[in-house]
Formats: C-alpha cells, sequence, structure tokens
C-alpha cells in the first residue's frame, strides 16, 4: 500500500469534513471520536459531496437525501443508499495524515 500526506492534523477540526483528492480519488476526511477517517466522499446514491454533509456518532450524512455511512466500514445506514462507499487506511506520523487509496495486489 503506497501512502500519501494528505492534510495536518492540526488542520482537522473535529466533526468537520475536509475534502481532499489523492491520484483523482474524492477523499473525505473526518477527524471523530479521537480518530481520523478517510472515505470517498461521493454519495453512492446520488453524485454528490459527503463533505458537504453532517458527521455524528462517526457516521456522515449525505447532505442531498440523508443517507448516513458509517466511516468505519462505508456501509450505508438507511435508505434511499443502499451500496456502501470505499474507505480506505489512514496513518497519522506526528502531524501528518496520511491515507492510501491503492489496492494491495
Amino acid at each position: 500500500m503506497s501512502f500519501v500526506r494528505v492534510a495536518a492534523l492540526s488542520e482537522l477540526e473535529a466533526d468537520t469534513p475536509k475534502r481532499v483528492e489523492i491520484d483523482g480519488v474524492p477523499v473525505s476526511l473526518v477527524r471523530t471520536e479521537g480518530e481520523v477517517f478517510a472515505i470517498n466522499d461521493i454519495c453512492s446514491h446520488a453524485n454528490v459531496s459527503l463533505s458537504e454533509g453532517e458527521v455524528d456518532d462517526c457516521s456522515i450524512e449525505c447532505w442531498l437525501h440523508g443517507s448516513s455511512f458509517d466511516l468505519r466500514t462505508g456501509k450505508p445506514s438507511g435508505l434511499p443508499a443502499t451500496r456502501p462507499v470505499p474507505v480506505y487506511p489512514v496513518k497519522i506520523e506526528g502531524d501528518d495524515v496520511l491515507v492510501s487509496v491503492t489496492q494491495e495486489s
């Protein structure tokens, strides 16, 4: 897996998503409950940015239709979304937040 520095930990506000792009992949970074999560930024139900939604209880809600996705698994917790969105591994090194969007072969 190849990890890329995407932000400083100090730049991430608690429970406030931050959109970044890694090798053309839109990713929403979320610092919540003492951890940092990386989830694909595009809702699986509608082509809208999840980073514009709200964070609550380790989930992110799509602002357009209200589907929520678990930040740990990407699984939707309610309709209208029925498909999960990808989640990505995160590493913290000092103040650096690193994310990998590559798959192991």
